[in-house]
């Protein structure tokens, strides 16, 4: 009998995660992130505060937590990069997808609380480099350096530096508002990166 009621439990669990992870995400788009609280993001939830406690110790981990599951596919494995032999195709789909990422409301409210968060939060950063970005790059690279092996880009390249050029002014238009995430912008980014890097 206990071993029947495991699945369901386990099932109810995740269930009571993902409403969490979801209530946070809507919860931060929808009001000033100051203003989110451990009881509202329960109450939107449908479970009781210490339901959240017990997985997170605090609003900032449950705001790293929502945004880990975004870089997450239905299978629970990390995304990976398109590679269809086409770096240049590949790289202006991937960069148009993140410029749309960053240019909708809900998502910039979400990750301009994240950022608020490591910017304060020592511990939570480590946390944010190691289980987010690192993979994340980990996987870009492994894009790039395909691209290496076919030829297309500069065999030598430094692909951290690649990774800079084609992604701090992205982010620093972001983060200072200084003009539009658009698709022809994200393309310039990826004809300039390949020009500095050609083989």
């Amino acid at each position: 009998m206990s071993t029947e009621k495991g699945p369901d439990h386990s099932r109810r669990k995740e269930r009571s995660r993902q409403a969490i992870l979801a209530a946070t995400r809507a919860l931060v788009a929808e009001e000033a992130y100051e203003k989110v609280t451990i009881e509202a993001i329960a109450t939107r939830a449908g479970v009781g505060k210490q339901t959240i406690y017990r997985r997170w110790p605090s609003k900032s981990a449950i705001v790293f937590a929502a945004v880990l599951a975004l870089s997450e596919d239905a299978d629970g494995q990390s995304i990976t990069l398109p590679d269809t032999g086409d770096l240049q195709a590949d790289l202006k789909l991937v960069m148009r997808a993140t410029a749309e990422e960053f240019a909708d409301p809900a998502f910039d409210r979400l990750i301009r609380a994240l950022n608020t968060e490591i910017s304060n939060d020592a511990a939570l950063a480590v946390e944010y480099r190691e289980k987010l970005a690192r993979p994340l790059e980990e996987a870009k690279k492994a894009r790039l350096r395909s691209a290496q092996k076919a030829g297309q880009l500069d065999a030598n390249a430094d692909l951290d530096l690649v990774l800079d050029v084609l992604y701090a002014p992205l982010f620093q238009r972001w983060l200072h508002r200084s003009g539009p995430l658009t698709a022809a912008y994200a393309d310039s980014l990826v004809d300039v990166t390949l020009k500095a890097f050609a083989p």
